[in-house]
C-alpha cells in the first residue's frame, strides 16, 4: 500500500507527473541580464511534464543549432532565436507571446 494515497503500489496516483499550473500562454523572451552580455532565449509556461519538457528543449535547441538547458520548468536556448522558437511553438498549437 502506498502511504500517500492508500492505493496499491501498482495503482498509486500520487507519484504520477502532474502538469505545472499555467495560464495557457507560452512566453518567449530574450534575456541578457546576469549573462555577461550574452543573449539567451527563454521559454516559459509550456504545459508539459518534466520529461516532455526536456524532449521539447532538445528539439528546439536542435532546430536553432544552438546549446541550452532545461531547468525549473524553463527552457533556455543560447542566442537570439525568438522568431524561430515562436514559429515552432505555434505549429504545435499553443498560444505564444513573444
Amino acid at each position: 500500500m502506498c502511504p500517500g494515497c492508500g492505493q496499491p503500489i501498482a495503482a498509486c496516483t500520487c507519484k504520477q507527473a502532474k502538469l505545472p499550473a499555467a495560464d495557457g500562454v507560452v512566453r518567449v523572451r530574450l534575456e541578457t541580464k546576469n549573462r555577461k552580455g550574452k543573449g539567451v532565449t527563454v521559454i516559459s509556461g509550456v504545459p508539459l511534464i518534466a520529461d516532455e519538457l526536456v524532449e521539447l528543449g532538445k528539439q528546439l535547441k536542435q532546430r536553432c543549432g544552438s546549446g541550452g538547458t532545461v531547468k525549473e520548468g524553463v527552457i533556455e536556448v543560447q542566442g537570439d532565436h525568438c522568431i524561430v522558437v515562436i514559429e515552432a511553438l505555434k505549429k504545435r498549437g499553443w498560444t505564444v507571446k513573444g
